[in-house]
């Protein structure tokens, strides 16, 4: 007898089958872990919005190297909160800068453990924003102006100093227009023209990021950041600053917030033939953590089915503040 409907649920009939014919998979080589960084001795702060996050300073850091080498995850992220800032971030760039550091540290007790280094100036900067800028008083307020051409020398001499410390990667996240060439010039003419490029190509002016801002002390102190991270409003601008990081020398290319743009990683992806990082930012994270302290989801199935859900949208690295526990999770699996 002729049936007239498909049996789809042939294939879905026991864990094996699935198994077989599944068509995206998780490891713990998709993963970065993000790292804070401090000055000091004997830190090892949680961040209050981000349970299970902590800052280190550089004597605690081995044990969470450890962890993070044992569970298979081949990379870190690292973001410093430097203990003195000025107007144009120069503990960003100078040579003992907590980065730098950290990455001397990390390259001597794991010289295989891949270190990407955020290169920006917005925790090093007294005015909290990611460049130089122009003040200016307003109606009683402090306004200021993010200066971009003046800014990328800094944002150069930064990508200089953490790839002379031992960075595997450098990771712009500045959006200033013309970063990804500024850097490139400026590492290759420094000799390090083997280092790549992790563009933060698409990164959105977005509410996601709160709980960061709270760990690494980065609060605009006026204004925001609008006139340089882009609108979420906006696709097509996205192809754009992707088209410019690709013409400009970009190895990698990422989309940061991930979980309410998947629109935009499948249209990247799409579109070039780069590697694709989705950025799993620090208010999805939050967000998880405080439904599952409150019982209202199950924490290992949602943050699986989030990790899953961007690497099927096309993302080739996932940086998430979940990478250990979800690496836990997949060897039980």
């Amino acid at each position: 007898m002729s049936l007239p409907f498909v049996r789809h649920r042939r294939l879905r009939q026991s864990a094996a089958i699935r198994g077989m014919v599944r068509e995206t998979v998780l490891t713990a080589d998709d993963f970065i872990q993000p790292i804070y960084v401090t000055f000091g001795t004997g830190v090892k702060s949680e961040i209050s919005s981000m349970p299970g996050v902590y800052r280190f300073s550089l004597d605690m850091l081995e044990e969470e190297l450890k962890e993070i080498v044992d569970l298979g995850i081949p990379a870190v992220l690292l973001f410093g909160i430097p203990e003195t800032k000025d107007s144009v971030g120069t503990s960003a760039f100078i040579e003992n800068g907590i980065v730098q550091e950290a990455t001397r540290l990390i390259k001597k007790l794991y010289p295989h453990l891949l270190v990407v280094a955020d290169t920006c100036l917005c925790e090093y900067t007294d005015h909290g924003h990611c460049g130089m800028v122009h003040t200016y008083e307003l109606d009683g307020q402090v306004c200021g102006d993010v200066l971009n051409d003046e800014s990328l020398e800094l944002h150069v001499k930064t990508a200089v100093s953490q790839a002379k410390a031992g960075a595997d990667i450098i990771a712009p996240s500045n959006m200033m227009d013309g970063f990804v060439q500024a850097i490139r010039a400026g590492l290759d003419e420094n000799g390090f023209q083997h280092i790549p490029i992790m563009s933060y190509s698409v990164k959105y002016s977005s509410a996601f990021y709160g709980p960061f801002r709270d760990a690494a002390d980065s609060a605009p102190q006026f204004g925001d950041r609008k006139s340089y991270q882009m609108d979420p409003a906006n696709s097509r601008e996205a192809i754009r600053e992707s088209e410019s990081d690709v013409a400009e020398g970009a190895d990698m290319l990422m989309v940061k917030p991930a979980l309410s743009y998947l629109d935009i990683m499948r249209q990247v992806k799409d579109r070039f033939d780069l590697p694709l990082v989705a950025y799993n930012v620090s208010g999805e994270y939050a967000m998880v953590k405080a439904a599952a302290q409150n019982g209202w989801v199950d924490e290992k199935a949602i943050t699986l089915e989030i990790l899953l859900s961007m690497k099927r949208a096309g993302a080739d690295i996932i940086i998430t503040y979940s990478a250990k526990d979800a690496a836990r999770w997949l060897a039980e699996k």
